[in-house]
């Protein structure tokens, strides 16, 4: 009989919660990322070491015999609900979560996975998978030649390249790596061509596919929980304008109309938080259904944050379309993830084949 998924957060969870907010709090804040936009990279200086090594974020999924914190995708899932209500940028979903879910899946006690794994929990180095962000866990990465649209590529110390024989890590100076215009410019894109590195042999052609499988899985499944955070973030922060925002002597807020547009969002963002619960914890707990969980929150997660998002924007009138309000950094985040690790169709032609529904005729 399949157990029932827990959907609430724990203790452990809800102080990891109030520590990620309170760092954030202080050093990523709107103002400080509106001002860092505008400049050629969007990291902010120490913010990861941190949240990575000085709140063991980065080693949340690592063991603690490899240095880890050995916690789950829950604790994971919590941590980007923030990374995503500051919509900060951090290479955490792509270094922290798919390139450790990467290694780990490889099942090594000792040589280079295991080493590399210590150096990611400790927060001192950042691996990337080297493919690009849009693609599905169950997409057959290219392996060979440039590999464009590589998410936060240029914070990566390592990467992680598919090749036709196995998985290699390769030295992100070894590499070459062309900045790209994102639309999210918290999210850096870079195209990254490790053709010419040797890089050390992590693993032979099938494990190796499975193993990046295994990460994009998890980014994907973790992805909803940051779609989460954006999407409360945009609720929030639009009850709090229209509740100051007045109008006729009245709070526009109390506007019948509005108010049924945000008690519309609300629900969508109650059965995405129930979405994104359930995909991490499949995933902490390994449950036979997984792909299916997954697929089934980044399907409606996806669209709720975009939904959120344009609803914050509008609804904050003329001051949301301003790049001085951070809206927009919320809106542009929720649609570069909407595409992120599978499109939405994708996931819902996912969820028809692992669920044997067959199509309309």
């Amino acid at each position: 009989m399949t157990q029932a998924p827990d959907l609430l957060y724990s203790e452990a969870e809800d102080d990891l919660r109030a520590a990620v907010r309170s760092l954030l709090a202080d050093r990523a804040d709107a103002a400080t990322l509106l001002g860092r936009v505008e400049t050629p990279s969007p990291y902010l200086p120490g913010l990861w070491e941190a949240l990575g090594g000085g709140i063991g974020a980065a080693g949340l999924l690592v063991p603690e015999k490899l240095g880890g914190q050995g916690a789950s995708h829950r604790e994971a899932a919590v941590v980007l609900e923030e990374l995503g209500r500051a919509v900060t940028p951090v290479p955490y979903l792509t270094g922290a979560v798919v390139a450790t879910e990467t290694l780990l899946a490889l099942g090594a006690d000792d040589g280079p996975v295991a080493g590399l794994l210590t150096a990611l929990a400790s927060g001192e180095r950042v691996a990337v998978l080297a493919v690009p962000l849009s693609t599905a866990p169950d997409a057959a990465p290219r392996t060979d030649g440039l590999v464009p649209a590589v998410a936060d590529a240029a914070a990566a110390d390592v990467f992680l390249v598919p090749r036709a024989d196995g998985l290699y890590a390769v030295e992100a100076a070894d590499a070459v790596v062309t900045a790209q215009v994102p639309l999210d410019l918290t999210r850096p894109l870079a195209a990254v061509d490790a053709s010419g590195a040797t890089g050390t042999r992590l693993a032979d052609a099938e494990a190796g596919r499975a193993a990046v499988r295994r990460g994009l899985l998890a980014g994907a499944g973790l992805l909803a929980s940051e779609q989460l955070g954006i999407a409360e973030w945009c609720l929030e922060e639009t009850v709090r304008h229209t509740r100051q925002r007045h109008q006729f002597n009245r709070p526009v807020g109390s506007f019948q109309a509005l108010k049924h547009r945000m008690a519309q969002l609300w629900l969508e963002v109650v059965g995405a938080r129930a979405a994104a619960r359930a995909a991490a914890d499949a995933l902490a707990t390994g449950a036979a259904d997984t792909a299916l969980t997954v697929a089934v929150a980044q399907a409606y997660c996806s669209k709720v944050a975009v939904h959120a998002a344009e609803e914050c924007v509008q609804l904050h009138g003329g001051i949301g379309m301003t790049w001085e309000h951070p809206a927009h950094l919320a809106l542009k985040r929720a649609k570069s993830a909407q595409i992120a690790f599978g499109s939405a169709g994708r996931h819902q032609d996912t969820v028809a084949a692992l669920a044997d529904l067959p199509a309309p005729r």
